[in-house]
């Protein structure tokens, strides 16, 4: 199956989001924009993990949720991979957790790769909620989108739950809750 980890920003906080992303949907037709409903902030891509390695991946999940506190994050900025001029991947920043949630998402990543979960990313981790994936494979620029909306500043949310989710790809993707666990360490 099919899995990552994430966090899962509550529902106010992703209306905020939307209301944003709304007025540039028409406008960019060649962007394929995510549904609202599959987005997520990622803190681990895992891959295809086989289902004889759940067990183990949720005990080690469990234990590094456990290691560390709730977060109060907000979305705020925009941006683009590789670059607003070459984009393959239009995004929305995350603020604060500063340097928790990079070693969240570390943690959680090694606990899939002790698990025996087979991906291993090896970018440097850049939270963000994925907003729309171009079109033409090559890139496109989304200079003047990501422009506009770069000064989004959303209201302030508290990460406190860590998602395993399983996802089920086709002509409509859709992601499945597979276990969560709290945040539960101290600040």
């Amino acid at each position: 199956m099919r899995l990552f980890v994430a966090l899962s920003p509550p529902q106010e906080a992703l209306a905020e989001v939307a209301g944003a992303v709304e007025l540039h949907v028409e406008g960019w037709p060649e962007l394929r924009w995510a549904a609202p409903e599959t987005w997520h902030l990622t803190l681990a891509f895992l891959g295809e993990v086989p289902e004889t390695a759940l067990p183990g991946l949720k005990t080690r999940l469990a234990r590094a949720a456990g290691r560390y506190p709730p977060m109060t994050l907000a979305f705020r900025g925009a941006g683009a991979f590789p670059s607003a001029r070459r984009a393959r991947v239009v995004w929305l920043g995350v603020e604060g957790g500063d340097a928790v949630l990079s070693r969240l998402a570390a943690s959680v990543a090694a606990a899939g790769r002790r698990a025996g979960a087979p991906y291993e990313d090896k970018k440097p981790y850049h939270p963000h909620l994925t907003l729309a994936r171009a079109r033409p494979k090559e890139g496109l620029d989304v200079t003047p989108l990501v422009g506009e909306l770069k000064e989004f500043a959303g209201t302030p949310w508290r990460a406190d739950a860590v998602h395993l989710m399983r996802s089920h790809l086709g002509r409509k993707v859709r992601y499945e809750t597979v276990a969560c666990w709290p945040l539960a360490g101290r600040d």
